[in-house]
């Protein structure tokens, strides 16, 4: 204990994500140091962030969070010790070092474990809840891989937030990954039942196999070894791990043993101050028990940090209510909740939009006359999550479902949020709070910049658009320029990073963070660099580093499928193939038990090809000329035609040879987003060249050129840039306008939103592209002669060189015949991925297997 003079010493037991924002608002906040700072650990790493423990599966990710508050003298942090009594009497914390330390004030801090019910063969399971499980976890499944010579089937107990991280994360490293949840839908805690049947349809896509409505009795072993799992309706699954994420269990176990009040159900029982029954002690995160439970979320525990750090500093700040909103995206699925998600309100009113076959689900809740948001649920798509999230318990300015994305409509924008309305959860910021940061003293009018003077944004991040179209709308309204960063790292635009990677010449991602960019990068500027130094060097796209900027589709130069196998789609230009190359594609899909198809692109697609097997069948393929697709690239995908004047009596060009012509001139072209052409030999338009992004419709007179035709969720009619044009001219300008696309959109960009956003549009295109306004025609024709001549088949290359086969082994110790056992069903006379039902009736095959056709529906 302290004299009245000196600093108030404060001891945090625990080191999570509560314990340091704690810390970090006690720094920012105790000007004066009136507050002597001691946070203990029992873990070695830093605190880090839980939220993104998931992506620690593949990589490595650091997670830790600012490192900077433990620098000074008034905060620090023990770690690698263990806290193990609390003496109220004497004030003091020991830990089991024997080191005791004294305090003026306690915190706990210590968040909650990972519980395993009590059932036979629990010592053999694993738990999902810290980096060292992640780590472990990680290392186990690359063992069992080589040791088995197989994928590791993997069984996830538990269907909530932390159970799907966890099938997710297994199942991108390569295991066979399956969830059993006791709920009859996932995430039956968050999510009313649409929402968690279409998550679940979603999830399953992805490969990962559900069984609802069961729990694990027992756990099966054999000398050690993990077999089996039998479930409560007497079914054994097949299973080499199995991991727990059934929930929390808060630790209060040292707090109990010193008299604190704890909950009968756990939790050290807190007021509104985040008090416990000895003043001297304070409770914050998953340990604290308030409103009657303890809550496993972040902006709670941030909440209460804060309230602790200023009650400490002779506030009066109060915990009065609990954000339980909830946006994130597992295994890939985004998912998102706030508010009576449930409509458990008298009179409340939902409005909903679900298409099963997709996977999605939208859902708002009002109250019975309609006007007044209380909560909603989305699965599949979560952008409405941005805009309503602020508006809970607030009057919407139109009908409900105009705010679902769903509708067509656009949703409400940041400019239509009132000052007081809650723009980031996580850190407790209004609306008001950015706006007056944009234009305050000093002024903060970058992203990052916003982050770090607001907090907002810099916890689980889903807020950042809207952070973002704050900053923007702000900056408009001031009359000043917007800025159009890339994102956090970067200050330029896409446009502006290309212009300057271009000029100066740049090749690697090292080099181009060095001069331009800060941090380590992230989701947005990694790949969009990625495809930058792809477009203007022809290079490998995987060496030099660069395979790690790559998204998984372009690092496995295949597109991988729901099961976790991939597809292969060799490029037939035109459309045109000759009847010896078709045979190859009958043998290699023979040979390895592919399913096949012909594309919408006028090609042959593949499926259910292993990673390890790609090698293998593109040797073949590339023996008989082909080339890849880029199926898996944002790049030159098809060149759609019909047969033309070779053989239709109405057609007047000669369709198919344009289209070849164009397609292997164009092959592997990097861009923005996916690039389609369509060459028509008619007005007739039977390759639906209006619908291309680049489409050529011939005339008595040569070609009639369209562009910014887009299909998919924003379908756009390609509008007339010029008409009668022949051969030569017609190259020429497809050369100008694509390069011109690339320079300019910005990432993920289609040609039709391109042009859109264009000052001029369409007229302002054909400015540069016919007329040259800019003077660039040379420039951009230069590049695309450069692409051109600089072209080499990726799967050729990859081919030659024994460090770049190593790519596409699936794990690096597995031998290279290693056998996968992916269940099929037999349709249709081929094999596809079996569904969750046919999974559960034993209704499957193994991949390669030869057994009778079996339709599907037939007992």
């Amino acid at each position: 204990m302290t004299d009245s003079t000196s600093p108030r010493q404060v001891v945090v037991i625990g080191a999570g994500p509560a314990a340091h924002r704690l810390a970090s608002t006690i720094h920012r906040r105790d000007t004066e140091g009136d507050i002597r700072l001691t946070v203990i650990g029992e873990e070695e790493h830093l605190p880090y962030d839980r939220v993104a423990l998931s992506t620690r599966f593949i990589g490595g990710a650091d997670l830790a969070l600012d490192p900077t508050i433990w620098d000074g003298d008034a905060i620090s942090l023990i770690r690698g010790e263990r806290v193990i009594a609390l003496d109220r009497t004497a004030q003091t914390v020991t830990t089991d070092t024997g080191r005791s330390l004294p305090y003026d004030d306690v915190v706990f801090a210590t968040g909650s474990r990972a519980p395993v019910p009590d059932i036979a063969g629990a010592d053999h399971a694993r738990v999902y809840r810290t980096i060292g499980d992640v780590d472990d976890l990680s290392a186990e499944v690359r063992l069992l891989a080589v040791a088995l010579g197989r994928p590791p089937r993997t069984v996830v107990a538990g269907g909530g937030l932390l159970g799907l991280e966890a099938a997710g994360g297994l199942a991108e490293l390569g295991a066979e990954s399956s969830i059993v949840h006791s709920g009859n839908w996932l995430m039956s805690a968050q999510l009313d039942e649409g929402a968690g049947t279409s998550l679940g349809r979603l999830i399953g896509a992805r490969g990962i196999t559900m069984h609802l409505g069961v729990r694990p009795r027992a756990i099966q072993a054999t000398r050690g070894a993990v077999t089996g799992v039998e479930l409560t309706d007497g079914r054994i699954l097949d299973a080499d791990l199995i991991v727990f994420a059934i929930g929390i269990s808060a630790r209060d176990e040292v707090a109990a043993a010193a008299g604190v009040e704890v909950a009968p159900r756990g939790g050290i029982v807190v007021d509104e101050a985040c008090r416990t029954s000895d003043p001297r002690v304070w409770a914050i995160g998953e340990v604290a028990h308030v409103h009657d439970r303890c809550v496993g979320l972040v902006a709670p525990a941030n909440a209460m940090a804060e309230v602790v750090a200023d009650r400490l500093l002779g506030g009066d700040a109060a915990f009065t209510t609990i954000d339980d909103a909830t946006k994130l995206k597992l295994a890939g699925v985004e998912v998102a909740s706030f508010g009576d998600a449930f409509g458990h309100a008298e009179g409340a009113l939902e409005v909903v939009y679900a298409d099963p076959a997709r996977g999605l689900y939208q859902k708002v809740v009002v109250s019975d006359d309609a006007r007044t948001l209380l909560g909603g649920v989305f699965v599949g798509d979560a952008s409405p999550y941005l805009s309503l999230r602020p508006l809970l318990g607030r009057e919407l300015g139109s009908e409900p479902a105009a705010y679902l994305s769903a509708s067509g409509a656009q949703p409400s924008g940041a400019d239509e949020l009132p000052d007081d309305a809650l723009l980031c959860a996580c850190n407790n910021v209004c609306v008001g709070a950015v706006r007056d940061a944009v234009t305050g003293e000093p002024a903060c009018q970058t992203v990052p910049a916003l982050k770090a003077c607001t907090r907002a944004g810099t916890q689980c991040g889903s807020c950042v658009p809207l952070l973002k179209k704050t900053l923007e709308q702000e900056l408009a309204k001031a009359g000043l320029s917007v800025s159009r960063a890339l994102c956090e790292h970067f200050a330029q635009s896409r446009q502006e990073l290309f212009e300057s990677i271009r000029v100066l010449e740049i090749t690697s991602w090292d080099e181009v963070l060095a001069r331009f960019g800060t941090g380590r990068g992230c989701d947005i500027c990694k790949p969009a660099v990625a495809s930058i130094l792809a477009s203007q060097h022809g290079s490998y796209i995987l060496d030099g580093g660069r395979g790690a900027l790559q998204d998984t589709n372009d690092r496995a130069l295949a597109n991988m499928q729901r099961d976790g196998s991939y597809s292969v789609v060799p490029r037939i230009p035109g459309g045109e193939i000759t009847p010896e190359k078709l045979a190859v594609i009958a043998r290699v899909a023979s040979d390895f038990g592919l399913y096949t198809k012909i594309t919408g692109g006028q090609r042959i697609d593949l499926f259910g090809a292993r990673l390890d097997q790609l090698p293998a069948i593109w040797e073949q393929l590339v023996e008989a000329g082909f080339e890849s697709g880029h199926a898996y690239g944002k790049s030159l995908r098809t060149v759609k035609s019909c047969v033309g004047s070779t053989w239709c009596r109405f057609g007047v060009q000669d369709s198919v040879g344009m289209a070849i012509l164009l397609e292997l001139r164009y092959r592997g072209l990097r861009a923005p987003h996916k690039i389609k052409l369509g060459v028509s030999g008619c007005a007739r338009e039977c390759a639906e060249a209006r619908g291309k992004d680049v489409g050529i419709i011939a005339t008595d007179a040569g070609w009639n050129l369209y562009v910014g035709g887009n299909g998919g969720f924003q379908p756009s009619h390609a509008q007339l840039l010029a008409g009668d044009l022949d051969d030569d001219t017609l190259i020429r300008y497809i050369d100008r306008y694509l390069m011109y696309y690339i320079r300019t959109a910005d990432r993920l960009q289609r040609t039709a939103r391109w042009m859109e956003e264009l000052d001029g549009g369409l007229d302002h295109v054909r400015e540069v592209v016919v007329h040259d306004s800019l003077g660039l025609a040379a420039e951009l024709e230069a590049a695309m002669a450069a692409h051109v001549d600089t072209y080499e088949d990726e799967w050729a290359a990859t081919l030659r060189d024994p460090e770049r086969l190593k790519r596409f082994r699936s794990f690096i110790n597995a031998p290279a015949d290693a056998a996968t056992v992916a269940p099929r069903v037999a349709e249709r006379g081929q094999q596809r991925p079996a569904t969750a039902s046919e999974l559960a009736d034993g209704r499957v095959l193994l991949a390669g297997a030869s057994l009778p056709v079996r339709r599907s529906g037939d007992e």
